[in-house]
């Protein structure tokens, strides 16, 4: 099995920078607009031993930058919103702080 970085349209990151002012442009103008919507991603079959596979999807160059641009954006403005004790999909967060965040509630609370 042959495994690849590249999206359903096979633009490499080298590629995409051969052309790369055009398609940021293409990236802004969709986002500025509000016609973004991600291209389908790639399903790639990788190994997990004994023999089973797992699906990993993946993005095109484009959608890649485009998904961190709005992460970059609007990630600083939500997280702001959420409480000190949540640690979901959060910035500097991990599922590590918070199992200790609950073995700790679980010794000072009933």
């Amino acid at each position: 099995m042959l495994l690849t970085n590249t999206g359903i349209d096979r633009q490499t990151i080298k590629e995409f920078e051969k052309v790369r002012s055009r398609e940021l442009y293409k990236i802004w103008n969709r986002l500025a607009s509000g016609s973004y919507f991600p291209i389908a991603v790639k399903r790639v079959d990788i190994p997990k031993g004994e023999g089973k596979t797992r699906p990993l999807g993946v993005p095109t160059v484009s959608n890649r930058i485009g998904q961190q641009v709005i992460k970059m954006y609007i990630e600083p403005q939500l997280d702001i919103e959420f409480m000190g004790f949540s640690y979901g999909y959060r910035p500097k967060k991990s599922s590590h702080q918070a199992l200790k965040a609950v073995q700790n509630n679980i010794r000072h609370y009933s």
